[in-house]
Parts: structure tokens; C-alpha cells; sequence
């Protein structure tokens, strides 16, 4: 594999750890898609450090377990903002 790859696997978990991200999160920040986020995180990162895999593991199941709520959060802000943009215009 190379330096840059390990590099970046690592830069990535880092971020997810100390900022509890999500993989879209993540991918935005580091300008990759989400499935190299995931990759490098579960796959090449197990290699790499097999200690900062199962942390960043951790943290990625959280926000999995979450990801219906934020889903449901995000729609719910969507229409009250429709919602205010109507009564206000009308």
C-alpha cells in the first residue's frame, strides 16, 4: 500500500475519533468519496493499526445507529423551514 494511502486512512480515523464524524462528513473534509472513507477506515486501516480500526470502528457504529434520527431531524427542519417561508409570503 502506499505512504500516502496509510497517511490518509490514518488522518481520516483521527478526524472521526476527535470529532465523533460521519462518513459523509469525513469524505467532504478530506475531499473523497464515501466509500474510500469507509475503505480506508474498515479495510486498509485494520492493516495499518489494528487499535485506531476498532476505535474508529466504535465510532462509526454510533453514528450508525444514529443515522435514522439525523435522517428524520433533517426532513423534520426541511419542511418547518417550508413551512415559515410559506406563512411568511403569503
Amino acid at each position: 500500500m502506499k505512504d500516502y494511502i496509510e497517511e490518509r486512512a490514518i488522518e481520516i480515523a483521527d478526524y472521526i475519533i476527535a470529532t465523533n464524524a460521519t462518513v459523509r462528513q469525513a469524505a467532504k473534509k478530506f475531499g473523497v468519496s464515501k466509500s474510500t472513507v469507509h475503505k480506508d477506515c474498515v479495510e486498509r486501516l485494520r492493516e495499518i493499526n489494528p487499535s485506531l480500526a476498532s476505535e474508529v470502528r466504535r465510532v462509526l457504529d454510533v453514528n450508525k445507529s444514529e443515522r435514522h434520527i439525523r435522517g428524520g431531524m433533517a426532513t423534520k427542519e426541511k419542511y418547518l423551514h417550508l413551512h415559515k417561508h410559506r406563512t411568511a409570503h403569503a
